[in-house]
């Protein structure tokens, strides 16, 4: 998404754009933009058959290992295609990929239930990546330049800390009502009421307006934004250190998540009960989200208090062998939501040129392989560590990121 443009370049564009007149908007267009950013971020998670499909799986033959092969799948087309399709997203119009990803979904959802197979489900799960590779990047470039433009990136915090919290809450709603509707119908409801959440995710996607000047979008062009976006992305410190804060700070605490399950069956949770405990560390992390908008301007070195804190905070709750630990949990997964918005604020507001998308991209990329390495270290630690111990152990790298970032300063605003 970002381009290395320089400072030089950077200063000259912005003198000769402070000589040219605003571009006309009329006051409809920002409730517009903002309605339509919050519906697609709702809508593509209002996924009712996220909670069952591993049932799926099961009732269709699949061994653990067959199902394990799938993610494995799922993860490395989403890592392999986010850069090349951030680039894309930066040569042809980000409303078109925003509304093509959705319906790669719902194709995949679709077959999945009209022809149960193992090749099938791999089918899917490489749609599916696809469809996170396209949005990736392109939600973000597009949501920001379009507020830039009306004179609102300021809001860009508050919008992306209230998407965050919608696709949480979009996320609660699907499981919940899964259950009753899995109950009545079957596999086809729960696929349906999928396929109808992610076409209804596109159709909202051809509402958000996109006034970007774009030279052709042929090969020449492509392979430059790409290059310019991983040169910004490398080259330029300030990128570098948003991009890296971006990956780490989401990826640790959005991977730990996973085993929630798990940590609570072993501090003596009744099963019946995890749900709850799922459903405690999202409201944590909702709110943390809300709060992205007060919070923009938090100073680097309060910043990083609040990492290390969390990080602390969070360690022991997962060692305390009690229940009650997850309140610490949840205002840690909080404070994680709210430190990852505002990295990923930083990161657009030090982007310049035209590849936004394709430098958000890398930041997507570096979010996935970090994720991956919480999953290999998660896994190698289980046979000598408690889940308790694991969760705290894997906390650690928030204090050494919020060592470096009170030192670099890298959520200082970009001046000029």
């Amino acid at each position: 998404m970002i381009h290395n443009q320089g400072p030089a370049r950077g200063a000259r564009a912005s003198e000769a754009a402070s000589t040219r007149s605003p571009p006309f908007v009329s006051p409809l267009e920002g409730p517009m933009l903002i309605a339509s950013l919050y519906a697609y971020a709702f809508l593509g998670e209002f996924i009712l058959i996220y909670p069952v499909y591993a049932l799926l799986f099961t009732d269709t033959g699949l061994s653990v290992a067959q199902a394990s092969s799938l993610f494995v799948i799922w993860s490395v087309t989403g890592t392999l295609l986010e850069i090349p399709s951030g680039a894309w997203a930066d040569t042809v119009s980000r409303r078109l990929l925003l509304c093509l990803g959705p319906l790669l979904a719902a194709l995949g959802f679709a077959l999945w239930v009209l022809f149960p197979s193992y090749w099938v489900f791999a089918a899917g799960f490489v749609l599916w990546g696809a469809q996170g590779a396209l949005v990736s990047g392109a939600y973000e470039a597009l949501a920001y330049e379009e507020l830039e433009r009306r004179g609102q990136a300021g809001r860009y915090a508050t919008v992306m800390g209230r998407a965050s919290a919608l696709g949480l809450v979009a996320n609660a709603a699907a499981i919940g009502l899964a259950v009753p509707v899995f109950a009545t119908g079957g596999y086809p409801a729960v696929a349906t009421a999928s396929v109808l959440a992610c076409v209804l995710c596109a159709a909202t996607a051809l509402t958000l307006p996109e006034h970007r000047t774009r030279a052709a979008s042929d090969d020449r062009r492509y392979l430059s934004v790409l290059k310019e976006g991983i040169t910004q992305a490398r080259a330029d410190r300030g990128v570098t250190h948003a991009v890296l804060l971006v990956a780490f700070v989401t990826a640790i605490w959005g991977a730990l998540e996973e085993y929630v399950p798990f940590l609570g069956a072993e501090m003596g949770v009744a099963q019946t009960f995890i749900p709850l405990l799922i459903l405690l560390v999202w409201v944590g992390a909702t709110g943390g989200g809300l709060l992205a908008g007060a919070a923009e301007r938090l100073p680097a070195r309060p910043y990083a208090l609040m990492l290390g804190l969390a990080a602390l905070v969070m360690a022991a709750g997962a060692i305390s062998g009690h229940p009650a630990g997850f309140v610490l949990i949840a205002l840690a997964f909080g404070a994680f939501q709210l430190a990852g918005v505002l990295a990923g604020v930083r990161l657009q507001e030090r982007i310049t040129g035209p590849a936004r998308a394709t430098v958000t991209s890398v930041a997507g990329l570096g979010t996935n392989v970090v994720t991956l390495g919480v999953y290999a270290a998660y896994g190698a630690a289980s046979p000598y560590a408690s889940h308790g111990v694991t969760f705290a152990l894997l906390t650690l790298p928030y204090v050494l990121i919020a060592l470096l970032t009170a030192r670099t300063r890298p959520l200082q605003r970009s001046t000029g």
